[in-house]
Formats: C-alpha cells, sequence, structure tokens
C-alpha cells in the first residue's frame, strides 16, 4: 500500500475536523469562527481526497459538513458584526 498526496491531505482534513470536535467539547467558551474554518478546511480537504478515492456516501457526508460549516461561519461573523 502506498500513500500519496490525496492520502496525506485527507489525513490533514479529518485531523482538522477531529480538532474540531475536541475542541468544541474542551473549550470553555468556542469561538464558532474558529470552530467553523476548522470544520470547512477538513472537509474541503476530504473532498479532495475522495474525488481520488471516491466514495458516495463519505462525499455526500462532506457536502453536507460544508454546507453547515458555511452556514456555522456566515452566522457567527454576522453575529459579530453586531
Amino acid at each position: 500500500m502506498t500513500i500519496g498526496l490525496p492520502d496525506i491531505i485527507g489525513l490533514g482534513g479529518s485531523s482538522l475536523v477531529v480538532i474540531a470536535y475536541a475542541y468544541s467539547n474542551l473549550a470553555s467558551k468556542i469561538n464558532f469562527i474558529l470552530f467553523n474554518l476548522l470544520n470547512l478546511a477538513g472537509a474541503l480537504m476530504l473532498m479532495y481526497s475522495l474525488s481520488v478515492h471516491f466514495n458516495l456516501a463519505s462525499m455526500a457526508l462532506e457536502y453536507v459538513w460544508i454546507t453547515i460549516a458555511l452556514f456555522g461561519l456566515f452566522k457567527a461573523i454576522r453575529g459579530r458584526s453586531r
């Protein structure tokens, strides 16, 4: 088994999603911009990996993950500007 660049990027994306999840459980106060940016970056990196090693169920999950992260990011930025 060889590990290529898409695998490394996918592992990095998985790491970012796990870091965001851990952060949301460990932080006393969540920075929702940081939280959603970590999730968005992780999901985009995973999508890149999935575009090389395609899996329909995982790709669908990443589309949903990106949509939720973008919505959360928009909401956090809008709330901060008030």
